[in-house]
């Protein structure tokens, strides 16, 4: 075995307390608002430290409130839900400048409306729908279809179990194309 290794291997730690040669296994804080920074103490100089330590001294009493007040937030500064600084407030705010003028266009009610393909007809179709309805609609109706064509119902007919197959394709397919995201 390597000669350094072993020495290190070796080497205790040394309480940081004046005169003391017990092994320091414990971090006390040399700083209030530090906590990289620390001194190593044995058990017996780290309970002495310990009982004379006072984290609030030098602090006032609007000092001590205002640290208690900002703990319960873990020290990060917060904003009123209606500042006008607040994250979810600019970003509403900016949502409805309307740049662009989508909304004030006479082709809105145009541009709002999707377009439906084909296989989403087909299936609005096997799932008895039209191609105006919501998706609340469209997860109703897949729901009591279910319900209906289930084979466990139906003393495990063919017939409504192959119906119940294309009812759940067509769900799974309006499900990819129109489903809420």
């Amino acid at each position: 075995m390597n000669l350094l290794y072993k020495n290190k291997i070796n080497m205790k730690i040394i309480c940081d307390w004046e005169n003391c040669n017990q092994i320091g296994s414990y971090k006390a804080p040399v700083e209030r608002d530090n906590s990289k920074k620390f001194k190593l103490l044995c058990l017996e100089h780290i309970k002495l430290f310990n009982k004379n330590w006072n984290y609030f001294e030098n602090m006032n009493d609007q000092e001590i409130e205002f640290f208690i007040k900002s703990d319960l937030t873990w020290h990060k500064s917060t904003k009123n839900f209606g500042s006008s600084e607040n994250f979810f407030n600019i970003l509403w705010n900016n949502a409805l400048e309307d740049k662009l003028n989508i909304f004030k266009s006479s082709n809105f009610k145009e541009f709002k409306k999707t377009k439906i393909s084909q296989t989403d007809k087909d299936a609005l179709e096997v799932m008895e729908l039209n191609d105006q309805v919501k998706w609340e609609e469209i997860h109703s109706k897949f729901k009591s279809l279910v319900k209906k064509y289930h084979p466990d119902k139906n003393q495990g007919n063919k017939k409504f179990e192959d119906k119940l197959k294309k009812i759940t394709l067509a769900y799974s397919q309006l499900k990819k194309t129109l489903g809420k995201k």
